[in-house]
């Protein structure tokens, strides 16, 4: 698919099956395609959850029901756990994520898409299922891989030594989260906060994957660890590490934009380690100095050594400026743990050298690929570009479906004022519409073209008439251009 080349904030208000008739004005979806849903929240931490309820409230209650819950195996269980969390014996969460998760079931409330009944700790508890799993002796299914390229591993390509991850987030199929996967994309207020962006299930106040203009993070699962947390340690839920590494704002104050902002935020967790073992993979822009300063991988544990990371210095049989991780222990323990996928790539990356965005793809799609893979992205921040595609069924992986491209820049521009009636001197009312809008132009005759924002052509004609119909249109954001002597004209339209 092409990319998204508008200049103008293009937001996608395809409301379908959400609830969105009180809405607070920090939210918007900013697109429903391709089996993704994406948001765009503004605001406070309160606000940008309100927001996210309002949109996802009706998906949020159904991976609660269908998923979180049934996962504990009995209410009992489930409410047990819930009662640890709420005491505050369970986990640490900063005050914000708090706020947070109430805004969003006062979002949800207020488009009477809460039929549980659930409250913040509800959202606490489904964004922290990782540790708990981990605590409690019962594994998640979630594999995933990535493989990292930069500097000489990508120069000589289209990528000119830039850097590129690419991903695969791998889970149990259900179709309960083959239906509802979405991406949101947070605009703070807070000073010392920056956009930022995640990818995975509709409710998570966290980071699976996620990424701001100079650095990407993504968890993985450390499946040869045998080693469980305990309940009494308070430890911070891993998605939570993620989402600071990301959203504040130079969180070492070395002002620089680096993984050693990504590994700061792991590192303050050493003194009790975390629930169960992650690995991290971490990718910043390639103009740092240093590699160790671009590309990172964190192993960490509820057991000595809490935390090991790894560069590509380290002898991993990965050649280059490239650093690759699935499942296992490499560094940690100095355990050079490979599997079939670590193998497939080492043994087809060559000297890791002419990597090039499609071979870096490619090479994951041919030799880390999962049955079970739900969505498979690509990060390049030098090229203003995130490739995701996703899971549709349960029958066709995520990395074989088409993918869309997204402007990292245009997802981060602010959205309010989106609704301005006049661009390029194209004047047209109502703006919203449902119906009939009204063209304010000097022309006897002109062709009219629609588009949505994958730039599909939704509408084309030549007419005279200064009216025209968009009853047929589906809600949401679209592109309206009119040419006519030469000229073209333009302005975005608002579908209601």
């Amino acid at each position: 698919m092409k990319k998204f080349i508008y200049s103008f904030v293009v937001t996608l208000l395809f409301l379908g099956s959400f609830s969105a008739a009180a809405q607070s004005g920090h939210g918007v979806i900013y697109a429903d395609t391709n089996n993704l849903i994406v948001i765009k929240v503004e605001g406070t931490h309160y606000e940008r959850g309100y927001a996210q309820g309002e949109l996802l409230g009706s998906h949020i209650t159904d991976l609660v029901q269908n998923y979180i819950k049934p996962a504990f195996g009995s209410d009992a269980i489930y409410n047990y756990v819930k009662g640890l969390i709420a005491a505050g014996n369970l986990f640490t969460y900063d005050s914000v994520y708090v706020v947070e998760a109430k805004g969003v079931i006062d979002g949800m409330n207020s488009t009477n898409t809460n039929t549980l009944n659930l409250d913040y700790v509800d959202i606490l508890l489904a964004n922290s299922i990782l540790d708990i799993s981990g605590i409690f002796a019962t594994k998640v299914n979630v594999a995933c891989s990535s493989l990292m390229s930069w500097g000489d591993a990508t120069a000589g390509t289209d990528l000119d030594g830039k850097s590129v991850v690419t991903r695969h987030i791998d889970w149990t199929v259900l179709p309960v989260l083959v239906r509802n996967q979405a991406m949101v994309i947070h605009i703070p207020s807070e000073e010392d906060e920056q956009p930022w962006a995640q990818i995975g299930f509709a409710g998570m106040i966290s980071v699976l994957s996620g990424f701001n203009a100079n650095i990407g993070v993504f968890q993985l699962m450390m499946v040869d660890n045998d080693d469980h947390g305990l309940q009494t340690e308070h430890y911070e839920p891993i998605w939570f590490t993620l989402r600071k590494a990301i959203e504040q704002k130079d969180p070492n104050q070395d002002n620089a934009d680096n993984v050693m902002d990504v590994a700061y935020c792991i590192s303050r967790q050493q003194e009790h380690g975390y629930a169960d073992g992650y690995i991290v993979s971490a990718l910043a822009r390639s103009t740092e100095e240093n590699d160790s300063l671009i590309a990172l991988v964190a192993e960490v544990a509820p057991a000595v050594p809490y935390i090991t990371f790894r560069s590509n210095a380290y002898p991993d049989s990965i050649p280059g400026e490239n650093l690759y991780t699935a499942n296992y222990q490499i560094a940690r323990n100095n355990s050079m743990h490979f599997g079939f996928r670590y193998n497939g790539i080492k043994n087809h990356i060559g000297d890791g050298t002419n990597i090039s965005l499609e071979f870096n793809r490619d090479i994951m799609k041919e030799y880390s690929a999962l049955p079970h893979n739900y969505q498979f992205m690509t990060y390049v921040p030098e090229m203003d570009l995130f490739r995701v595609s996703v899971r549709s069924d349960t029958v066709t992986p995520g990395y074989m479906n088409p993918y869309v491209d997204f402007s990292i820049s245009d997802l981060f521009q602010n959205f309010l004022g989106v609704k301005s009636i006049q661009a390029d001197n194209l004047k047209l009312y109502p703006n919203p519409a449902n119906g009939i809008v009204h063209l304010d132009i000097k022309a006897n005759s002109y062709d009219v073209r629609i588009s949505d924002m994958t730039g599909k052509v939704v509408m084309e004609k030549k007419t005279s008439s200064k009216n025209l119909d968009i009853g047929t249109l589906k809600k949401g954001v679209y592109l309206l251009q009119v040419f006519y002597d030469n000229k073209m004209l333009s302005s975005e339209l608002i579908k209601q």
